[in-house]
């Protein structure tokens, strides 16, 4: 697999994970079912596979502490007024950014800020970059 093949389909694991994160968060499905679902539905290869069961469940399994960064960096939005896509995406990248550490901050950023472009709203893309912006500056900080 090449890299640009490569990180097409981790772009696409990550849509499929945002999916996945957003039925569990709007009408509260069960999320180990959903994930079956979705396994079973769609033929992801063994690396796709792995990624979409790590993230979906690390953020899920960490999601006080995940919310809570979202929520100090973004004071004025409450995660109940977020629209659901930026929320998720917002979970996803701050995951892999400051829990899981496998992917760089840049590549987990720049994911977010395109799938907003294309899943969110209008503003969804900045608000999103704002955010995670500025968890990657108080990482730096430290």
């Amino acid at each position: 697999m090449t890299s640009t093949q490569a990180a097409s389909s981790r772009r696409l694991t990550r849509i499929a994970t945002m999916q996945i994160l957003c039925e569990v968060d709007c009408v509260r499905h069960d999320a180990e079912a959903v994930v079956a679902r979705r396994l079973a539905e769609e033929h992801f290869d063994s690396q796709s596979e792995s990624f979409l069961k790590q993230v979906s469940a690390g953020v899920l399994a960490n999601l006080g502490e995940i919310d809570n960064i979202i929520c100090g960096f973004a004071p004025s939005w409450p995660l109940n007024q977020m629209a659901i896509v930026d929320r998720n995406l917002l979970r996803i990248a701050v995951y892999e950014i400051v829990i899981w550490r496998e992917t760089p901050p840049k590549a987990a950023v720049n994911e977010a800020v395109e799938l907003a472009k294309t899943f969110g709203s209008e503003s969804s893309s900045k608000f999103v970059n704002g955010v995670l912006g500025s968890v990657i500056e108080s990482i730096d900080e430290k």
